[in-house]
C-alpha cells in the first residue's frame, strides 16, 4: 500500500519589508535634498529677524549649491537609515509555521507550539498569542501595517485568527492604585511594571508581566495606563 504523503505548507516570515525601510532613507535624503535649496532663504529671513543664526545653519548656508546639495542629501539619507533602523528593532520577526510559531523581538525569540495555541490577533499595537487557560505565551507591539501580512499568514497555515480586536475587550479595567478588586501583591506587581516601563526597562517589565500572569491577571497598555483583567 503506498503511504500517504501530508503537504505542509512552507512556513511564511513576516517582518518589516525592506522596501518600506528603503522608503524611509529615500524620504530622509529628499528631505535633505530639499533643505539645501531651502537653507540660504531660511538663514536670511532669521537674520532679519533675530540678528543671527545658529552655527550649523550658518555653516550650511554658506555652502555653494553645488555642495550644500549633496551634502544635506547624505545627511537626510543617514537621518533616515537611522530612522528605518530604530524602527526595525522596535518590530518583530515572526516565523509562522505549520506547528509552530517563532517570535523573534529585542528580547530574544520565544517558540510557541500550535497545540498551545486557542486565539491568535492583533490588540492595538501588540500581537497576542494566547492559550485555552487563558494565559499569553507572547504579547509584542507590531506595526499595524503588519496586521495584514500577520492574519494571511496565520490563515494560511490555518491557526485560531481571532482578528484585530481583543476578542474579551470589555474585561479589561483601567487600573487604580489601591483599588480593592485586587490586593496589596497585585498592586505591588502593578507598580514595578509602571516604573520599569517609565524607566525603559523591558526585562523588569516582561518579569512583572509574568508574575501577574502567574496569579491570573492579565496587563496590557493603553497610552500611559495599564489596563487588566482576571482569566
Amino acid at each position: 500500500m503506498r503511504a500517504t504523503m501530508v503537504r505542509h505548507e512552507p512556513p511564511v516570515t513576516v517582518r518589516l519589508p525592506e522596501a518600506w525601510l528603503w522608503g524611509v532613507i529615500l524620504v530622509g535624503a529628499g528631505l535633505g535634498a530639499g533643505a539645501a535649496f531651502a537653507v540660504g532663504p531660511v538663514a536670511d529671513w532669521i537674520i532679519r529677524i533675530f540678528d543671527g543664526v545658529p552655527g550649523p545653519l550658518k555653516l550650511a548656508a554658506a555652502l555653494p549649491l553645488v555642495w550644500a546639495v549633496p551634502a544635506l542629501t547624505l545627511a537626510g539619507a543617514l537621518a533616515g537609515a537611522w530612522v528605518a533602523g530604530v524602527w526595525r528593532a522596535e518590530n518583530p520577526v515572526v516565523e509562522v509555521g505549520a506547528d509552530s510559531i517563532v517570535v523573534h523581538d529585542g528580547g530574544g525569540g520565544r517558540h510557541v507550539e500550535r497545540a498551545r495555541l486557542a486565539e491568535v490577533f492583533t490588540d492595538g499595537h501588540d500581537l497576542v498569542l494566547r492559550g485555552a487557560d487563558g494565559g499569553e505565551h507572547v504579547r509584542t507591539r507590531v506595526d499595524s501595517g503588519l496586521a495584514g501580512r500577520l492574519r494571511s499568514a496565520f490563515e494560511q497555515h490555518g491557526y485560531p485568527w481571532s482578528g484585530t480586536v481583543e476578542p474579551h475587550e470589555s474585561a479589561y479595567t483601567v487600573w487604580v492604585d489601591g483599588t480593592p478588586d485586587l490586593d496589596e501583591s497585585t498592586h505591588a506587581l502593578l507598580r514595578k511594571r509602571r516604573r520599569a516601563i517609565a524607566d525603559d526597562r523591558t526585562g523588569a517589565a516582561d518579569e512583572a508581566r509574568e508574575e501577574l500572569q502567574a496569579r491570573g491577571i492579565s496587563v496590557r497598555d493603553r497610552g500611559k495606563a495599564q489596563q487588566y483583567r482576571t482569566v
